[in-house]
């Protein structure tokens, strides 16, 4: 079995103009900054600083926040080589099959379903939560005097303990139906919603500051026996992987504290990567995909820093865990603002409101992704190949962009997905781990098959400085990053693979577009091959 079998990067982007598999090009490098911005700043930022504070780091969280901001700069700068060489949809999935082969392709293809879906998912989950707490501070819901719900409410009861979440449910149908009409079309509505949403995030670090107190940063590393008998991190199941291998205490508090507390605030930075799932609709892709990637990510990760200080200054972990009922898994930045005494109404109300908006984007651009993933391992032949046909009106893949968002509003309807969240992080960290240690492999690769066609390199294409020694560090920083997961997230995770590898040997391989057309096959793969075969016989 031709397992590792690659496809050259002339015929990744030949499959790209197939017609009634293309995609069309509208997007320029500023319409590729706005998606990064609109997808990296949601939920994470306004929930997991707090509940990371409150239940791992203490005013620590800011350092955790800059370990999971230079992971994924690193990770960027793969992705942007990669993208520059590629600019076609797939992301990380595409970039692996040209530098590692169909096989890791599938099973980088199937964690990025994972990511795309459950993060999807996951923030519409939440985004129902805030519009319950928008009605709420509002005066249009909330509960009666006998403890009875009032007024509007996301969620309702529909018999035998099922509740059905029509507010997210709605929101995804709204959202699917602009994607529909085309990409540029959504990427206009939501440039308007994110210069909202990061304007509420100014709003929110500036008026945060007025109730900063330098004495909530000390202990800036709070000690392990500091924060009690923690209850979001007691048990075997909830403990890093790291921990439980090694030995070492649990992950709450100290530098091991830190380490995991990246590892969960990772999640404010997921969706970066989406914007190299646009390559294939971006106009001078060699140029603009690198430049959406990194100005974006840029942006974020400033905002995060200033967000998490002015969040450690507000209110002290102790305070955050008293103010809520679960030890701190529920703190929002929400919850240090209805801390202070004498803290405006309007500001919480503004910032609830803002969150509201920055979860509608992150929404929309991540139901992009998962569908531009699918897309491209559908016109591979590793998924059905009918769900990759494009409108010959919109332009944009309707039946798999309807389809998609019917699953994911199904299960973020009926279900608590909300507690996978870790399943996104460790998903995305296994992309990148790929896509970085796949740079060096790319290189190597192509310059042999370009020596074997008598071709130069083209010149222009962006690339990661200190290759090798900077993509193998992102690689193995996003190796740690995996290890401060927790066990019960990887056993997740491993049912998950398992659940891939038998789609793809039962599927994938025999109907791959390579296994039917060999001819496709990257030139120096074909020359190992044979000459493999030659010295096997």
């Amino acid at each position: 079995m031709q397992l590792m079998r690659r496809r050259s990067i002339e015929a990744t982007i030949a499959a790209s103009d197939e017609p009634e598999r293309h995609l069309r090009r509208t997007l320029g490098a500023w319409d590729l900054v706005v998606l990064g911005i609109s997808v990296v700043i949601g939920a994470g930022i306004f929930s997991k600083a707090a509940m990371v504070s409150a239940t791992q780091t203490g005013p620590a969280v800011i350092i955790s926040f800059l370990i999971a901001g230079a992971v994924c700069a690193l990770a960027a700068l793969c992705y942007a080589e990669f993208a520059s060489y590629m600019p076609v949809a797939g992301s990380a999935y595409t970039f692996s099959y040209a530098s590692m082969g169909e096989f890791l392709a599938w099973i980088i293809g199937w964690d990025l379903i994972l990511e795309m879906f459950f993060a999807a998912a996951v923030v519409a989950k939440a985004w129902g939560l805030y519009f319950d707490n928008v009605l709420n501070l509002f005066g249009l819901g909330g509960v009666d005097t006998h403890g009875v719900a009032s007024g509007i409410h996301n969620t309702v009861h529909v018999g035998a303990g099922i509740t059905f979440d029509w507010g997210t449910v709605l929101l995804i149908g709204v959202l699917t139906a602009m994607l529909v009409v085309g990409t540029k079309l959504s990427t206009r509505f939501t440039a308007v919603l994110t210069a909202i949403k990061v304007g509420i995030v100014l709003l929110i670090i500036a008026v945060g500051f007025t109730y900063f107190s330098a004495s909530n940063l000390s202990p800036f590393i709070p000690s392990t026996e500091s924060f009690g008998d923690s209850l979001v991190h007691h048990t075997v199941w909830t403990q890093t992987l790291f921990s439980f291998a090694s030995g070492a205490e649990l992950s709450v508090g100290g530098i091991f504290g830190i380490f995991a507390g990246a590892g969960t605030v990772f999640f404010a930075f997921i969706g970066f990567d989406v914007v190299a799932t646009a390559a294939e609709e971006t106009r001078n892709p060699r140029r603009n995909v690198p430049r959406g990637i990194l100005g974006g990510l840029a942006v974020c990760a400033a905002l995060y820093i200033m967000v998490s200080l002015a969040l450690s200054g507000m209110a002290t972990p102790e305070q955050l865990r008293a103010a809520t009922p679960d030890g701190g898994a529920s703190a929002t930045i929400i919850t240090a603002f209805q801390l202070q005494e004498n803290a405006p109404e309007w500001a919480t109300k503004v910032i609830a409101v803002g969150i509201l908006v920055g979860l509608t984007t992150v929404v929309m651009v991540l139901l992009l992704g998962l569908t531009r993933v699918v897309f491209a391992m559908s016109r591979d032949g590793l998924l059905p190949r009918a769900l990759s046909k494009t409108s010959k009106r919109f332009g944009t893949p309707v039946r798999l962009q309807v389809g998609g968002a019917v699953l994911v509003a199904a299960v973020t309807a009926f279900t608590r997905v909300d507690v996978l969240g870790n399943m996104v992080n460790i998903g995305t960290l296994s992309a990148f781990v790929l896509v970085s240690f796949g740079v060096p492999l790319l290189r190597r690769r192509r310059r042999r098959a370009l020596e074997l066609e008598g071709r130069a390199d083209d010149p222009e294409h962006f690339q990661v400085p200190w290759s090798p020694v900077l993509p193998i560090v992102a690689g193995v920083a996003c190796i740690w990053l995996m290890l401060q997961l927790d066990v019960e997230t990887w056993v997740r995770f491993l049912i998950w693979l398992v659940i891939g590898v038998g789609i793809y040997f039962a599927y994938g391989y025999r109907n791959s577009e390579l296994h039917k057309h060999p001819e496709r096959i990257a030139a120096d793969y074909r020359v190992d091959h044979h000459l493999t075969e030659t010295r096997t016989s």
